[in-house]
């Protein structure tokens, strides 16, 4: 008899599977209804909708982070990445230690002794509106541009391992999502993120246990996974064109994530939610040690998958269509068996999707009507109708989501495609709050032209390297797998039926267009600073004796002029309580150092 390569036929989702499934999405449609009706009356401010008050607990805020930080496109792709690339990509994990510190003592204070909410308002603050409207512009249309993906990669898992079409489940749980973010505000998205944090770490927990026992151990895992060149960490080469190096996956990703956990609106939002700053900075050393976890087990998942299927891999037989589909295929084969594991896995990659979607649609909602309807006095600004016209940004944008489906469906490699589209701006964002925070000569105009090269230049640089990659001149071979075992599996085929593809080499040498992806945003970051520090000499630098020093960092404050630090107005310490009534409006405007100094003073009184 010949065996077969899977264990569990595909597309058997069962009762027991559904039933878990419906369980999650109800949960987190519950938690939802909670807040948005029996919560009400503590919802009805815009500061209550969008931060909780500024009195959300440190533990669910930290699980929150990690819960929208680790996407769909994290649990699915990272395991792809492992499979076809080895385990380079691990390196991420330690990283976030060196990122933390970063957040903790750069981004964080400053926020903090500004009472920023709006992180863009930083940069109104600090160097004008036009730098913060182009900046603000920037983010909303990245987002724009990456959010269909998150939610469509658990509607690929759902289809793979279900058979239902794929835009209908995108459909239906994009509406669950839509419904308990309109509904409840940031208590919703983050009590929901602590639920689905959990579901997260038992599914991939349990996932990669049955699936290293079904192998035969974790020395079985081992010995295929170095047989077969899985397992180099410590890969040091130089060359900036190779897809995966030690130096890619440490430096790039430090750029990348830092931008990307400490300076979007979705993330800041709710590390300024918690009371105090130290609140918040524990709130993050818990997010990084979550995610060291998290993601050590999604990339060994990727290695566990490789182990599974060394001797026939499930892509060139034709069961799985792509990498990014492999990790549903692993789980209806290793726990199909059991009832009911095929479903929290797919509640895993759901809840990671959802946490965030959620997470996003609560911060745009903010933003923009702050920043894009609120200026324009439509309407008379209060509480009820900002609210309102919140809900409507997060209704359309969530349709809009659903619709984008049909495109992201055309998409190759996830993981490759959400960090070019976020490197467009992730760099120059990355670049103009470093510029501000850590250079206090940086004025205006070095700030505005700075951002913009930084934005054209990556466009540029990303359009060409896509057309590259369309034209077959820029490609990133995975390694080599086997097939030799499938004969056994029933499978007629052999090594030759499959040529070995090898990447085109540039014969006119280095070309920008080659280089890594996951350089990208380090090189964003850099053209801010190459372009916006002679600008600002050129156009005459920061006026020191006009400048308020909680503007920068605290750790470059020495670099001021000693009466800017002397005269620098101090906030009340942040142990102390208020007796009075909280900000009204959830950004904090103050452009000036006397509006500055009369919002603090009525907040004291």
């Amino acid at each position: 008899m010949v065996k077969s390569i899977s264990d569990n036929a595909q597309g058997q989702f069962s009762a027991e599977d559904y039933t878990v499934f419906t369980i999650m999405l109800g949960i987190s449609t519950a938690i939802g209804v909670y807040f948005g009706f029996f919560q009400k009356k503590k919802n009805q401010t815009t500061e209550e909708y969008l931060l909780g008050g500024r009195k959300m607990k440190t533990f669910p805020i930290a699980i929150s982070l990690i819960a929208s930080q680790l996407s769909g496109v994290s649990i699915m792709s990272v395991p792809a990445e492992m499979y076809s690339y080895g385990a380079q990509y691990w390196i991420i994990a330690p990283t976030m230690i060196i990122i933390t510190l970063i957040i903790n003592y750069i981004f964080v204070p400053v926020f903090y002794n500004n009472q920023i909410t709006n992180c863009y308002q930083y940069l109104e603050d600090r160097f004008s509106p036009a730098v913060k409207k182009f900046v603000t512009f920037t983010y909303v249309l990245n987002i724009y541009l990456i959010l269909p993906i998150f939610i469509f990669i658990p509607a690929l898992a759902f289809s793979q391992v279900s058979g239902v079409n794929i835009h209908l489940i995108n459909g239906i749980v994009c509406g669950v999502c839509i419904f308990y973010t309109m509904l409840g505000g940031i208590k919703a998205v983050v009590w929901t993120d602590v639920v689905q944090g959990l579901i997260m770490f038992v599914s991939c927990f349990l996932v990669v246990f049955i699936g290293v026992a079904k192998i035969g151990g974790l020395s079985e895992v081992y010995e295929r996974a170095s047989a077969a060149d899985r397992l180099e960490i410590f890969d040091m080469t130089l060359d900036a064109t190779t897809r995966q190096t030690f130096w890619t996956a440490s430096v790039g990703n430090i750029f990348l994530w830092t931008g990307y956990l400490g300076l979007s609106q979705s993330c800041v939002q709710r590390i300024v939610a918690v009371p105090s700053m130290r609140h918040a900075r524990t709130a993050l050393w818990i997010f990084c040690a979550g995610f060291i976890v998290i993601m050590t087990l999604n990339c060994f998942t990727g290695i566990v998958i490789f182990a599974k299927y060394f001797d026939c891999d499930p892509i060139k037989v034709g069961l799985v269509q792509k990498a990014d589909k492999l990790l549903p295929f692993f789980v209806q084969d290793v726990v199909g068996n059991l009832k009911g594991m095929p479903g929290v896995f797919i509640s895993c990659v759901f809840s990671a999707g959802l946490s965030t979607m959620s997470a996003n649609l609560n911060s745009l909602a903010g933003l923009i009507y702050e920043d894009y309807i609120r200026p324009f006095k439509l309407f008379k600004h209060t509480d009820a109708s900002a609210n309102s016209t919140m809900k409507l940004i997060i209704l359309i944008s969530g349709v809009y989501c659903i619709a984008m489906g049909l495109i992201v469906e055309q998409f190759g490699h996830i993981l490759q495609m959400v960090v070019t589209i976020a490197s467009v701006t992730q760099g120059a964002v990355m670049g103009i709050f470093c510029l501000g925070m850590l250079w206090p000569w940086a004025n205006k105009h070095g700030a505005l032209w700075g951002t913009a090269s930084s934005v054209i230049g990556m466009s540029w640089i990303i359009a060409g390297a896509q057309m590259a990659i369309s034209n077959k001149e820029l490609t990133y071979p995975p390694r080599p797998t086997s097939v030799d075992g499938c004969y056994d599996y029933g499978y007629n085929v052999t090594a030759n039926d499959f040529p070995t593809l090898i990447a085109p080499q540039d014969e006119a040498g280095f070309s920008i267009y080659n280089i890594s992806f996951v350089w990208y945003s380090t090189i964003g970051t850099l053209i801010v600073f190459l372009v916006g520090i002679p600008v600002s000499y050129f156009t005459g630098s920061q006026d020191m004796h006009n400048f308020r020093a909680k503007l920068i960092c605290p750790l470059v404050q020495w670099m001021l002029p000693d009466e800017v630090r002397q005269n620098e107005f101090s906030l009340k310490a942040e142990n102390q309580k208020l007796t009075a009534d909280p900000i009204k409006e959830w950004t904090f405007t103050a452009n000036e150092t006397e509006k500055y100094k009369e919002r603090v003073i009525e907040q004291t009184l």
